[in-house]
């Protein structure tokens, strides 16, 4: 037998690559470069890494013949690991608002062989359950999942806009295609507005100075954007005070404390009784909404059973993924 050619490892162009594409060759599924980001506690780029698995499952107790709801199905790890649970005669309703990262991971969800009987998908936020269940005719349901971080494929992709360290456009919406970008709201929002948002979304602690930087001004890139906030924040602080920054604009833009409140408010009317709630969280400003919330329903009936402590990852899960440092799960039962 011939010997084959030798095929060269791709090389960075330089020793700094600034593009995305080349700093990250994991982002070109090399098995070996995966092996080894994986292997050093990170998540390759362009991956997922679905958080607190085992506690969920635990939590929510999926069974064969139930209906199930992944309120912000994502990559779908969390749906993958629910799906065969509910087999046989049992359905997942998966819903997501990003019209990018959605037909993707509903492609790998069917090649897993779950198909219309099995897996519903529609495009929206969690703020339409009530809506979309009616639609489905469903007069209930017994499990409803809701991770409300952002998975790690918005995180890592620039064109996006989410990302604090690689530049691109300033846009940061869930769905490209609906409202204003980030770019856009900042230009039109007045310095007590923003201020404002920067504290509820974020608890910044220099919201006025930084919202004085920023509000009005017109900012077409993240890198723009961050340079400006480090203007305004101490050099002990930067890494935190861009990352508050970024993450309270696009709860802004993503009008996502709104949504958030709806889906709370009408959670308890799409469960049957007996049925079970997981949401996990990653920031005070979700944490306390979901806490008082439950609460809230326990007080009034609506609920016969909520956590009283939150859970979080384990150390083993947080060394091996550290965008599971911040998680909090909460969770209820319908009374």
């Amino acid at each position: 037998m011939p010997d084959l050619p030798h095929k060269r490892r791709v090389r960075y162009s330089g020793k700094n690559p600034r593009r995305f594409e080349e700093k990250y060759k994991e982002h070109r599924g090399d098995a070996e470069t995966l092996a080894k980001v994986l292997e050093s506690g990170k998540t390759p780029a362009g991956a997922h890494r679905p958080i607190l698995v085992d506690e969920i499952l635990e939590v929510l107790q999926p069974q064969p013949g139930k209906k199930f709801v992944d309120a912000t199905l994502g990559f779908g790890g969390h749906a993958s690991a629910i799906l065969p649970r509910l087999q046989p005669g049992g359905v997942l309703l998966g819903l997501d608002l990003d019209p990018i990262e959605q037909p993707k991971t509903e492609a790998r969800l069917r090649a897993l062989g779950f198909d219309e009987s099995s897996l519903i998908i529609r495009q929206s936020n969690y703020a339409g359950l009530a809506k979309i269940t009616g639609e489905l005719g469903w007069n209930g349901v017994d499990g409803v999942l809701a991770d409300l971080g952002l998975s790690s494929m918005q995180i890592d992709d620039p064109q996006r806009g989410f990302s604090v360290k690689f530049d691109g456009p300033l846009d940061m919406r869930m769905n490209p295609g609906r409202g204003l970008s980030a770019s856009q709201w900042l230009e039109k929002i007045d310095t007590a507005k923003l201020a404002d948002a920067l504290r509820e979304n974020a608890d910044e602690p220099h919201a006025e100075s930084i919202a004085s930087r920023l509000a009005g001004r017109k900012f077409e890139t993240t890198l723009q954007l961050r340079s400006e906030i480090a203007a305004a924040a101490k050099a002990a602080e930067l890494d935190a005070t861009v990352r508050r920054v970024f993450q309270a604009i696009r709860i802004a833009v993503n009008e996502e404390f709104s949504a958030l409140d709806t889906f709370l408010r009408n959670l308890p009317f799409v469960l049957n009784p007996g049925a079970r709630v997981a949401i996990l969280t990653f920031h005070s400003g979700e944490d306390r909404r979901v806490k008082h919330a439950l609460k809230a329903g326990l007080a009034d009936g609506s609920y016969s059973e909520i956590c009283r402590t939150v859970i979080r990852a384990s150390p083993q899960e947080q060394h091996a993924n550290p965008r599971s440092t911040s998680a909090k799960l909460r969770w209820a039962i319908r009374g």
